[in-house]
């Protein structure tokens, strides 16, 4: 109490002061109000610059700024599972338990709720909450850094709990992305497996059928028919695990890897892993890396479908006596702290107008040639996702008859 009279105290003594001073100059009276007005006008800007909101009575600031209850009630906050918010009338956020750290990593207490999620349907629902009293539940989606689907219970603590003596609100948030990922990836697999299964199932009944009927005696035919029928079950057997293998990476697109691989090496394990089909393709396939290379934080697996994915493509599609190449790639401004790998082929190159579509399903640009070297026009889609959720990015250049580049850039752990 004493400290916050002190400025009052000093600012009267030396109003005193200065007032006494001028009367001995014998300076009009009005000099002495304007000079005695200046300082009062100083005192209060000073005093507002150094203000502390907490003892100046700042309630909203002083109610959050409190030591939390340590009670029963605290320890089962912390130690649920779902992420909780307690808000107070003024927006504030008063607490949030470890799992809401989690979902929303800038928390900090007494910031403004609407900071955390800028999302219109979940700040109308709060604002109701706090200042009519109106519980509700609602769903919303995220964008950054992956898409993210969420649930929110809001409702109100009534006054006088451990938090404060006020009404209050509080937020249950439920992460929905893995269902709404799962239920996706049902209805995509089901939607995409129908439609692109159905000409090769329609082709092999229809030669089991000629097969079982004139076909059956004819050695000569049966052959044939038994090749094709080969080449049609193996072609829908390669389009199912790419459906399943699409599947499984969108359902944890959201998670980030984690784990430490050095990229040159990996690069060199899916080079070892294709050099036996340079005699297949007659290409030469050639490596150029510089060093050791950087650590990425990777699915080792899943990076070793992306490199073997795009090796593989520009063997298939280089044409016999070309060259690929294998380079890391130099630093791009673009793709500030991360490190590429560049897959280049002598093709016949990719036109413009299709390098915006080659990593959607099923895109291709000659459908019978790709079916013809074993494509299943899921491969670049792959590539991309997995390349998502690594925090990367797919760069594709191409000139046609000269080639093209497939660049993938990954953040340097």
């Amino acid at each position: 109490m004493q400290s916050r009279l002190l400025p009052f105290v000093l600012i009267g003594i030396a109003i005193g002061v200065v007032t006494a001073f001028l009367s001995v100059l014998e300076e009009p009276f009005w000099t002495v109000l304007i000079s005695v007005l200046v300082m009062v006008i100083l005192f209060g800007l000073l005093l507002e610059v150094m203000r502390n909101p907490v003892e100046e009575g700042d309630v909203e600031v002083a109610a959050t700024a409190k030591p939390m209850p340590t009670g029963f009630g605290r320890a089962m906050l912390e130690q649920m599972p779902l992420p909780l918010l307690v808000i107070s009338r003024e927006g504030r956020v008063v607490y949030g338990n470890p799992a809401a750290k989690e979902v929303l990593p800038s928390l900090k207490p007494r910031d403004h709720f609407a900071s955390l999620l800028r999302v219109p349907v979940f700040v109308d629902a709060v604002n109701a909450a706090v200042t009519d009293g109106k519980s509700s539940k609602i769903s919303f989606t995220t964008s950054q850094p992956h898409e993210r689907y969420y649930e929110a219970s809001i409702g109100l603590m009534p006054a006088g709990s451990d938090f404060d003596d006020k009404v209050q609100a509080i937020v249950q948030i439920e992460d929905r992305t893995q269902d709404r990922r799962v239920e996706k990836m049902r209805s995509d697999f089901v939607a995409n497996a129908s439609h692109e299964l159905r000409t090769p199932l329609a082709s092999i009944l229809g030669y089991i059928e000629t097969l079982q009927g004139h076909a059956k005696d004819d050695p000569v035919a049966r052959e044939k028919f038994l090749n094709i029928m080969d080449k049609q079950a193996t072609r829908m057997q390669r389009l199912v695990n790419d459906l399943m293998s699409l599947s499984r990476i969108e359902l944890n697109e959201h998670v980030r890897p984690s784990d430490p691989c050095e990229l040159n090496e990996l690069v060199r394990e899916a080079i070892s892993a294709l050099l036996p089909l340079q005699k297949k393709y007659e290409v030469t396939l050639e490596t150029l890396l510089d060093g050791d290379g950087p650590v990425v934080a990777a699915d080792r697996d899943q990076l070793n479908q992306v490199l073997v994915n795009l090796i593989d493509n520009a063997m298939k599609y280089g044409g016999g006596g070309t060259v690929v190449t294998v380079t890391t790639a130099a630093p791009d401004l673009r793709y500030a702290n991360m490190v590429g790998i560049t897959i280049a082929d002598q093709g016949a190159g990719i036109g413009a107008e299709h390098l915006h579509r080659l990593t959607e399903r099923f895109y291709r640009i000659n459908v019978k040639q790709s079916r013809n070297k074993g494509g299943t026009g899921l491969g670049l889609a792959i590539v991309k996702h997995i390349v998502n959720r690594h925090g990367g990015d797919l760069q594709i250049e191409s000139t046609l008859g000269e080639g093209s580049r497939f660049t993938v850039w990954l953040p340097v752990s």
